[in-house]
C-alpha cells in the first residue's frame, strides 16, 4: 500500500519531476511489471472491493470483477449517489451514467442519461463487449439494455422521492408549498403510516443543506490481477437535482475513469465538471507512467484542477476551490493510492490478504 504524505510534503513530492513537467519536459516511460492483485474504490465501496477481489481470485477478468463489485452499490437503496435509490434530476427522474475500460484490449464502454435500468455499469460492459462504439445515451442506451434482457424498473425510492420533494419545496421560500415540518397533518407513506423528516443513514454519502440532501457522489473501482491486467469502472446517479440531460465525468473515458494496461488505472468522484475540464483520470495515469506513485499522481491532478479553477463562485475566501474532488489510482504492480481536494475523503481497498477503508490525504487543510 502507498504511504500517505503529510500535506506539507506535497510541495516536495519529487520536486524535480513537477518542475520538469511544468517546463514541458518529457519523462521517460516507466516500465512496470505485474505485482500482487489489488482493488481500490471510493469509500462507499468496501463490499465492492471484496467482491471484486473474490471474483478475480476465482478467475474473472478484472473489468468483469469491477462491474460485479460496483453492482452491490448500484443495488443498494441506501446509497443515494448510485443506481437504485440515487437522487433524481430536477424533474424527479433518476438518470444514471457509467463507464468501463478493459486494459488488455484498451476497449471501453459507457452509457449516459439512461433511465429505468438499475445497473448501468453492466450495460456499459455490454456496450464494450458487443459493439464497436464507446458510448450510448438516453433512450438509445435504454433500448440497447432492454434488447439484451435488462429489466425496466422504477429507480426512484420513497426516500429519494421525499428528498426531491423537499428540495423542490425549498426552491422558492416565498411560494405556497409547505415543508414536511410545516404540515398541519403529518405526511403519510404509501401504506398510510406517518413519515417524518429524512435522516442520514449509514452508507449515504451526501451533504445536507437546510435539511435537503445533495450529492455529487459516485463509486469508482479499479482492479489489477496477478498477471498485471487492469480493468476499471465508474458508475453514478450524478449531481442531485441536475438539469435533465446533464452528464458528468463518470461515463467519459479519460475523465471519470481511464485504464492503460501498461501502467494502471484511475478514477474520480466529486465535482464532475472540474474533472472533465482537466481530463483527470487520464492525467493521473500519465503521471504514474512518468514515475509518480498513485498517491502522488492523485495529488498532482488535484493541484492541476485547483490551479485552473478561476470562477469566483467556485473559490473560497482564500482563493481555493470550495468543492471536493477525490481521485483514486491503481498501478499495474498492485500499488494503490488516493487523495482529495478537501479533507474528508476516503477509499476502500482489497488485496489477497486484507481489505479496509482508509482516509485519503487532502491537498488543502
Amino acid at each position: 500500500m502507498t504511504t500517505h504524505l503529510p500535506r506539507r510534503s506535497f510541495l516536495g513530492v519529487s520536486a524535480a519531476t513537477l518542475a520538469g513537467t511544468a517546463l514541458g519536459a518529457s519523462a521517460p516511460r516507466m516500465p512496470l511489471r505485474a505485482g500482487a492483485p489489488a482493488v481500490i474504490a471510493s469509500g462507499n465501496g468496501l463490499a465492492a472491493v471484496r467482491e471484486a477481489m473474490a471474483r478475480m481470485q476465482a478467475g474473472a477478468d478484472p473489468v468483469v470483477a469491477a462491474v460485479r463489485g460496483v453492482q452491490i452499490v448500484e443495488d443498494d437503496p441506501d446509497d443515494m449517489s448510485v443506481g437504485y435509490g440515487g437522487l433524481p434530476n430536477e424533474d424527479g427522474v433518476v438518470q444514471l451514467d457509467a463507464s468501463v475500460m478493459h486494459g488488455p484490449t484498451h476497449k471501453a464502454g459507457a452509457v449516459a442519461c439512461i433511465e429505468n435500468i438499475k445497473n448501468p455499469a453492466s450495460v456499459a460492459l455490454e456496450v464494450m463487449r458487443r459493439t464497436d462504439h464507446v458510448m450510448l445515451v438516453g433512450e438509445g442506451a435504454k433500448r440497447f439494455a432492454l434488447d439484451l434482457g435488462f429489466k425496466e424498473e422504477n429507480l426512484l425510492t420513497e426516500r429519494a422521492r421525499r428528498a426531491w420533494l423537499r428540495w423542490r419545496d425549498n426552491l422558492n421560500p416565498g411560494d405556497d408549498r409547505l415543508d414536511d415540518d410545516q404540515l398541519v397533518i403529518p405526511a403519510e407513506d404509501a401504506d398510510g403510516q406517518p413519515i417524518g423528516l429524512l435522516h442520514q443513514q449509514p452508507g449515504m454519502h451526501v451533504e445536507w443543506i437546510n435539511g435537503v440532501p445533495y450529492t455529487t457522489g459516485t463509486i469508482h473501482l479499479g482492479a489489477v490481477n496477478a498477471s498485471g491486467d487492469v480493468g476499471a469502472c465508474t458508475t453514478t446517479s450524478g449531481l442531485s437535482y441536475k438539469i435533465p440531460g446533464r452528464v458528468g465525468d463518470s461515463p467519459i473515458i479519460g475523465a471519470g475513469m481511464y485504464v492503460d494496461n501498461a501502467v494502471g488505472s484511475a478514477g474520480a468522484t466529486g465535482r464532475g465538471e472540474a474533472v472533465i475540464q482537466s481530463c483527470g483520470s487520464f492525467l493521473a495515469v500519465r503521471k504514474m507512467e512518468e514515475g509518480m506513485t498513485p498517491e502522488e499522481a492523485c495529488l498532482f491532478v488535484l493541484r492541476h484542477i485547483a490551479d485552473r479553477t478561476k470562477r469566483r463562485d467556485l473559490l473560497d475566501a482564500n482563493g481555493r476551490p470550495n468543492f471536493n474532488v477525490t481521485m483514486y489510482a491503481l498501478r499495474k504492480d498492485g500499488m494503490v493510492g488516493s487523495a482529495c481536494m478537501l479533507p474528508g475523503g476516503s477509499y476502500a481497498f482489497a488485496t489477497a490478504h486484507e481489505s479496509g477503508v482508509k482516509r485519503a490525504p487532502s491537498l488543502f487543510s
